[in-house]
């Protein structure tokens, strides 16, 4: 197959991380399209593509695209993945896949009747290290588990004045800190644990009552206004989870936690062994043993599983991090187009169970009770 052709659609942080990733998979970006017509001319003279595409409708009828990059604010998601899917594009759509979950199940649904690949960046599946985890999980190293805890941390909302479209419900969804980030946590621990989240009990707090007005340039189409405008989006969570086979899973989120730049966190306890996996310590897995001694795995193409070694793509002592996770996942992606079978690649259905759980997670914040999820 010639090189495949792709469109990307967002030109925010995400769109350029996307834009990096498709070139480096061997990818030539036809065109982008942005919040108008006037911002994807300037991006895509930036960024040297040849199109700058009016709206999502022009750039799906390219012919010279065969892969739609959904990089936009969450409430559009639906709409345009479903326009690139209609119009036959393979799909890579930013998580959450939908803002409802009625709207992932239709997407779900699309995906799999079209038999396009349509795939969702959760990308912390491809931390070397993280795969080494579930091997030794799915090898039995572990034996029964015990305990799943964790929580996942940022401090980039603490000041009343930060503020951009995913605060707003309208454009990011009746859930925020748990959507945006309670989300990886969850499909990552149930894909490397191999198990299922089956209940819920949950709290929310906003605990910044107000912010001042969005000023980031999007596809969101709120009004600018200034002063400080009231908050409903829940800053931070709390979930405590019981999976299909009994163990019980503990969860804290926030975007008001000094000093926490992106700390995704996760302990799963065995009856023989333990593992942790910090993100912002990525190179390491600390492996806890029932003798009161402790290992640590260290990240290179030398050892341990065979994705692990398959994902290091650099020799031990040379960090690896996000960029070279968005790497795996989009090559993963476009290796699926090409019929090859890469482990691990969250598709369609994975967004699906993402919606689920945090539909869940919403409906027992808002009852205080213990809800079920499947």
């Amino acid at each position: 197959m010639s090189k495949l052709g792709v469109a990307i659609v967002g030109t925010g942080m995400i769109g350029e991380v996307h834009r990096r990733a498709a070139i480096l998979a061997g990818a030539i970006v036809r065109g982008v399209s942005a919040s108008s017509p006037e911002r994807a001319s300037e991006v895509a003279l930036a960024w040297d593509v040849p199109r700058a595409y009016r709206d999502i409708e022009e750039a799906v009828a390219d012919p010279q695209v065969q892969v739609v990059h959904v990089c936009t604010p969450n409430h559009l998601h639906r709409a345009m993945a479903q326009a690139a899917l209609e119009a036959g594009k393979h799909v890579i759509c930013e998580k959450p896949l939908a803002t409802t979950l009625e709207d992932a199940k239709a997407l779900a649904a699309l995906a799999a009747s079209t038999g396009l690949v349509a795939t969702v960046p959760f990308v912390y599946r491809y931390h070397p290290v993280v795969r080494e985890a579930r091997a030794r999980i799915a090898q039995g190293e572990l034996g029964p588990l015990r305990l799943i805890h964790g929580s996942y941390l940022q401090d980039w909302l603490m000041d009343p004045a930060s503020n951009n479209w995913r605060v707003d419900p309208k454009l990011g969804g009746a859930s925020r800190v748990f959507a945006d980030i309670g989300s990886h946590w969850c499909d990552l621990v149930e894909w490397v644990s191999g198990e299922r989240f089956a209940e819920v009990s949950a709290a929310f707090a906003t605990v910044i009552a107000e912010r001042s007005a969005a000023t980031s340039r999007s596809f969101a189409t709120a009004t600018i206004d200034a002063g400080m405008h009231a908050v409903s989006s829940e800053d931070v969570a709390a979930a405590m989870f019981k999976t299909a086979g009994g163990t019980l899973a503990s969860l804290t989120v926030s975007q008001v936690s000094a000093g926490r730049r992106n700390r995704l966190w996760f302990e799963i306890d065995g009856a023989k062994a333990s593992v942790a996996f910090d993100q912002e310590d990525s190179e390491r897995l600390w492996i806890g043993l029932s003798d009161q001694r402790e290992e640590i795995f260290v990240r290179g193409p030398g050892a341990g599983s065979s994705e692990q070694r398959r994902l290091s793509v650099l020799p031990a002592g040379h960090a690896q991090g996000y960029g070279n996770c968005f790497d795996a996942f989009v090559a993963d992606t476009y290796r699926a187009i090409k019929a090859e079978r890469p482990k691990g690649l969250p598709t369609f259905d994975d967004g699906l169970r993402s919606a689920l759980i945090v539909d869940r997670v919403i409906a027992s914040a808002r009852t205080r009770a213990w809800t079920s999820i499947d």
